[in-house]
């Protein structure tokens, strides 16, 4: 009875999945209540979404919304999980109260206390040959030694790095700027698009968490799900070797979600620690407040909370089975293909910070690209594609623009402006460019300053810039459009311009949105709520534009 149910119920989660792809069109082919109730439709909603977005979880939201209305038969309340705090947690959560509501709802019988299963079986594949194991390719086997396009997320472009420069002049920082060769690889870019990089992960935390799981790093294996009508064979390129593996294919320094904990507990051999991680996977007040205390604001990986618990050596195809994949780095575009057409600039922050533990945590992509110095006629090639964006120019290159990036939120902006210098190059009426850029001090990270000074000096940019720590008062871009509320009043008001945001989403880019509100509604005599609505027809017309992160 207990596997009967459990089968079941796996076949009814992945059938609900698979019928998630076309729920919008099976939404809008629902006209009216009576084809609902010839359906027998049945539901039940999580959503995922981050808070620092204005449509949090919109479409969830709708989805359970016109369900309702169309009188389907609600299985269980609506989950939301927030990204930007714990998601895991919040469908933890939900999860834990959604079960048994649906096997009330069913007739079905409890399974009792949960059983950890695991989803892929070990196989050691001592006699592979070698031109069969994987060594970092993401999908194809050999693209890595015989390139060919088109390139994309299956298939990236090994591209050579032409340069790569210090940005800061000071303050203990580092900014890279660096140009990517893509002459050959027939991608094209816009102004405003995305570079993704693949990275890998450093050879010290590969070598640590190898001896923390007693593994011997060069063993060929694979991972084979054990579910055999999964479409998903493997959960990542095999055969491989664990250090290829650990190296390529998993994020061994991201925070780890509570479920791993919870598995990782099972091979604990001190019950203390068994239970400090059990206690931290669980959904109790002190579990969450432990997980927060002593892994979130800790910053702990999989390799220190296998230093720090002692008894815990799990093995290792294990943690490979439980670590989530090593995903591409996205970087906005830092240069104009009218003016580079074979080359793709970033502009990219080198992250490194001290733990509470003592500990020094770098950026797994940053360090990788800091450590990727041209030698001389030595190619140093890094793995990448072009991901297009909304992010965009105006059509008409004399309508006048709004940019406001302060740090290497400048990067886009870098490459409008090339642009429209090189429109006005070649004699094209351009409109009013303006910048809105912000960093610590002139001195030390105001980055790209000489080509600023320049752009300006021609008349192309006009140019505003805060240093929040050049005097005792902290000045910030927030400020600075205040204090110009005519000027952005005339610009996206009265000549119908475009507004440009990119850099942090929690604090600058809400502050700067709640500053625009404010302007319309005192330039555009508007009330609040008719400023808000503007920006939100701004946004429908692509006048207002954010390119931001959390």
């Amino acid at each position: 009875m207990q596997s009967s149910i459990a089968t079941s119920a796996h076949l009814f989660v992945r059938f609900r999945q698979q019928k998630l792809l076309n729920l919008l069109s099976i939404l809008n082919s629902l006209r009216n209540r009576t084809a609902v109730a010839k359906r027998k439709i049945e539901w039940k909603v999580f959503g995922l979404g981050n808070k620092t977005y204005e449509h949090y979880n919109k479409v969830a939201i709708y989805v359970d919304k016109r369900l309702e209305e169309l009188g389907a038969n609600r299985v269980f309340e609506l989950g939301l999980g927030d990204d930007d705090a714990n998601i895991e947690d919040d469908f933890i959560t939900w999860k834990d109260r959604f079960w048994p509501a649906v096997c009330d709802h069913f007739g079905i019988e409890g399974g009792g206390e949960e059983v950890l299963i695991r989803q892929y079986r070990l196989l050691e594949q001592p006699d592979v040959q070698p031109d069969r194991i994987y060594t970092g390719e993401i999908a194809r086997l050999h693209s890595i030694q015989n390139q060919r396009p088109p390139f994309d997320a299956k298939n990236p472009f090994l591209a050579p790095i032409k340069v790569n420069r210090e940005l800061h002049k000071g303050g203990g920082r580092s900014c890279m700027h660096i140009e990517l060769s893509i002459e050959g690889s027939k991608m094209r870019y816009d102004a405003g698009d995305h570079v993704a990089m693949f990275p890998v992960n450093d050879k010290s935390l590969v070598e640590k968490l190898g001896q923390l799981c007693n593994a011997d790093l060069d063993t060929v294996f694979s991972l084979i799900n054990t579910d055999t009508d999964s479409s998903k064979k493997h959960p990542f390129p095999c055969p491989t070797t664990y250090r290829t593996a650990l190296t390529h294919y998993l994020e061994i320094t991201a925070i780890p979600r509570t479920h791993i904990l919870k598995e990782l507990a099972e091979y604990c051999t001190d019950e203390k620690e068994k239970e400090l991680l059990r206690s931290m996977a669980s959904i109790s007040p002190e579990g969450k407040e432990k997980y927060q205390s002593w892994i979130q604001d800790a910053c702990r990986n999989i390799v220190h909370i296998l230093e720090d618990i002692k008894s815990c050596r799990p093995p290792i195809d294990h943690v490979c089975e439980l670590l989530p994949r090593l995903q591409p780095r996205y970087y906005s575009i830092s240069s104009s293909a009218k003016l580079h057409p074979t080359d793709v600039h970033v502009t990219a922050v080198l992250v490194e910070y001290k733990t509470p533990t003592g500990r020094i945590n770098k950026g797994v992509a940053t360090t990788y690209l800091k450590n990727k110095q041209p030698q001389g006629s030595e190619e140093v090639k890094v793995p990448v594609f072009i991901r297009k964006s909304q992010f965009r120019l105006p059509t008409k290159p004399e309508t006048p623009i709004i940019m406001v990036g302060p740090g290497t939120g400048l990067a886009p902006f870098r490459g409008f402006i090339q642009e429209r210098q090189f429109l006005r190059d070649e004699g094209k009426t351009v409109g009013e460019s303006i910048l809105y850029f912000g960093c610590r001090k002139r001195s030390e990270d105001y980055i790209y300053e000489s080509e600023l000074e320049e752009w300006v000096k021609k008349g192309t940019l006009n140019l505003k810039a805060a240093f929040s720590r050049d005097q005792g008062k902290k000045v910030y871009v927030q400020h600075l459009l205040e204090q110009d509320a005519d000027l952005i009043w005339n610009v996206i008001g009265e000549n119908k311009g475009h507004f440009y945001i990119c850099g942090d989403a929690k604090n600058m880019a809400v502050d700067v949105r709640n500053i625009l509100v404010k302007i319309l509604s005192t330039k555009g005599n508007m009330s609040e709520a008719d400023a808000v609505q503007y920006i939100k027809k701004m946004e429908a017309q692509k006048r207002y534009s954010a390119d931001v992160w959390s």
